[in-house]
Order: structure tokens, then sequence, then C-alpha cells
């Protein structure tokens, strides 16, 4: 049986971190990292992804098996040092996260633009027309 606390939601909380675990910076971010809105278009899709703190050149979009996969890489560093060149902080932050969605095998490599700018990537998939399904029926033939 679980007691109330006083301080977090049950007692558990008081030695596991609530009520802290809400202001971790590096939930911050990964909870905002690659947010997605994907809006359906006349003639496509436009994609937008929320990728702060990334440069240009560490974003690659890839189209492989009919899949559109993002992948972004951050690499930072905060060196603090004292008037004597010793270190007070070192920090480092290293990381890559990735998405993927299913476009279709029809999309073309060429035909998907995309634009990087102040920490958003834009993209856009065109729609690609339906062709009919051909049933192929396969009789078995009956002897006798």
């Amino acid at each position: 049986m679980m007691m109330p606390s006083i301080f977090g939601r049950d007692m558990f909380d008081d030695f596991f971190g609530y009520p802290f675990e809400a202001v971790r910076p590096h939930e911050v971010v990964k909870a905002s990292m690659m947010q997605t809105d994907i809006k359906e278009l006349e003639h496509g899709y436009e994609i937008t992804m929320n990728i702060p703190g990334v440069k240009k050149e560490d974003v690659k979009a890839e189209l492989k098996d009919g899949y559109l996969t993002i992948q972004a890489s951050a690499n930072t560093s905060n060196d603090e040092k004292d008037s004597n060149g010793r270190y007070i902080r070192r920090e480092r932050h290293f990381g890559t996260c990735s998405r993927s969605f299913y476009v279709g095998e029809e999309v073309k490599q060429e035909e998907i633009k995309a634009k990087f700018e102040d920490g958003t990537l834009k993209l856009f998939v065109p729609k690609q027309e339906e062709k009919p399904a051909v049933e192929n029926s396969k009789y078995i033939t009956i002897e006798g």
C-alpha cells in the first residue's frame, strides 16, 4: 500500500526526484526536439519540424525505400575557466535524434523541397497520383 506524501504525489516521489523532475533542462530539450507538424495541401504535404540549437550542416534528410528520414546531430561545449586557466565548470552535450515518415515509394528525391531557417526545417513532399490496383486473378485449373 502506498501512503500519501506531504510534498509529492506519493512517498516514493520524495526519494526519486519529485518535484524537481519537471525542471530538468535536458527534459525540456528532449520534449522540444523534432516537434513536427504535417499539413496536407492540394498538391502535397508541408512538414515543419523544430530542431532548436542545431546548425544547418548538422541536419541530414534521406529518402530510402519510401521512407523520408530526418537526422539532426548536436555537439556543444561550455568551458568556463578562472583567471589562472583552471576549469570552474566544463559541460559537453553530444547527441543525435531522427524521425522517419513513410512518403511512398513513388516519391523521388528531387521532388522533395527542403529549407532550414532559424532552427526550423520545412519540407514539401508532393502527393503522388494513386494508381488503380490491378487485380491479378489466378485461376486453378480443374481437371476432370
